[in-house]
């Protein structure tokens, strides 16, 4: 409307957008040459292959986790615009990458210090907030990864995106225990959720989604029976990725202060008992992938092989799947692998027919 009644007006943004204002000036008149900048391709420089790269949406906490001195050393969270972010993810599509990992401290706080603030992207207005993020990367074409995610009530709009195959169904959330009066010690957001019943809500609205977390075993004051409780915890959700850390007295941390501290022989011997547990659920998921055909994005080939992950694994943090006939293939492909044995972190398999299919009629068109 305020295009139709005023032509001249070059755009509309919302109020203190100066990423936007200063993106549609450069429309129309050129940027000045800066020799610091102008050699840098539009994508940036990452240090990552070149078929994915991170997005990161914020920098910094709004909280006080008795752990954690992130908030003492980046601050409180600072959300970059939506659109700025929007442009970034892109710029990343258009230089080859197929597979953009979200991160930040918060990602399910993004835009909070914004007030959810609207912005710009292709000339239509997009919220700054998780939920509309996601959906706006979701059209890109590319894998999206959500890493970092806290447990809110409105990280439940994120899995119908998940289930309609427009944002991966991975979620990395850092559940960090299971006992509610350790979970307060830590001064976690969101302690007082029931986590069981949102990953069951999650599964019943998404039932291929995978997700991760990771835990503290040893957090000072923990008892025997508040350990149990975590490793029950695990047993019933049977979580598909899991990270463990034997508590460990960060300088600044004000967890440090707390009474009961573990001698660090207790401490370990938690952390492996969990992971122990964890290695047989892990097992047991990847097992009822045997038979299945999955999507899986080739990382490297070597020794006449290729590696790649599917959808359930984020790069080096997760397992891998082994592709068997996968010599020709290239990093950045995307191809069907059919599952054919497992053990608690990888996959091996061999390229879906449909694949082989494509590739023997694409070596007959080559031939003379």
């Amino acid at each position: 409307m305020v295009r139709e009644t005023h032509p001249k007006v070059l755009a509309v943004t919302g109020p203190h957008a100066l990423e936007e204002v200063m993106a549609a000036v450069h429309e129309h008149l050129p940027r000045p040459h800066d020799p610091f900048t102008d050699l840098v391709p539009p994508q940036g420089i990452k240090l990552t292959p070149r078929h994915y790269a991170y997005l990161k949406i914020s920098e910094g906490c709004n909280h006080r986790c008795t752990f954690c001195i992130i908030p003492s050393l980046r601050g409180d969270l600072v959300s970059r615009p939506i659109g700025e972010v929007m442009r970034e993810a892109e710029n990343l599509v258009k230089a080859g990458v197929k597979e953009l990992l979200v991160i930040s401290q918060d990602t399910s706080a993004y835009g909070v210090d914004l007030k959810y603030r609207t912005g710009f992207w292709g000339g239509r207005p997009l919220k700054a907030r998780m939920g509309d993020l996601a959906a706006a990367l979701g059209e890109l074409g590319v894998w999206v990864r959500l890493h970092y995610v806290y447990p809110y009530p409105h990280v439940d709009e994120v899995i119908p995106l998940m289930a309609e195959g427009r944002v991966l169904p991975y979620i990395d959330v850092p559940f960090q225990h299971a006992s509610r009066r350790i979970l307060k010690l830590m001064k976690r957001p969101a302690s007082g959720e029931d986590n069981l019943e949102r990953i069951r809500a999650w599964r019943r609205i998404c039932p291929d989604i995978t997700i991760r977390s990771t835990f503290i075993a040893g957090f000072p004051g923990e008892t025997e029976g508040e350990f149990r409780e975590l490793l029950d915890f695990l047993e019933e959700a049977e979580l598909d990725r899991v990270g463990c850390f034997a508590y460990s007295p960060v300088h600044g941390a004000k967890a440090n202060e707390l009474p009961g501290a573990l001698p660090n022989e207790a401490r370990e011997n938690r952390r492996e008992r969990l992971m122990q547990l964890q290695e047989k659920i892990s097992a047991r998921r990847l097992k009822r992938k045997l038979g299945k055909t999955l999507e899986v994005l080739v990382d490297e080939v070597k020794a006449g092989r290729a590696v790649g992950r599917s959808a359930a694994d984020a790069p080096e943090i997760d397992g891998v799947v082994h592709i068997e006939d996968g010599s020709t293939l290239k990093p950045g492909a995307r191809v069907q692998v059919k599952v054919l044995r497992s053990d608690a972190h990888d996959l091996w398999g061999e390229l879906g027919i449909r694949q082989m299919r494509l590739r023997a009629s694409a070596a007959s068109e080559r031939r003379p």
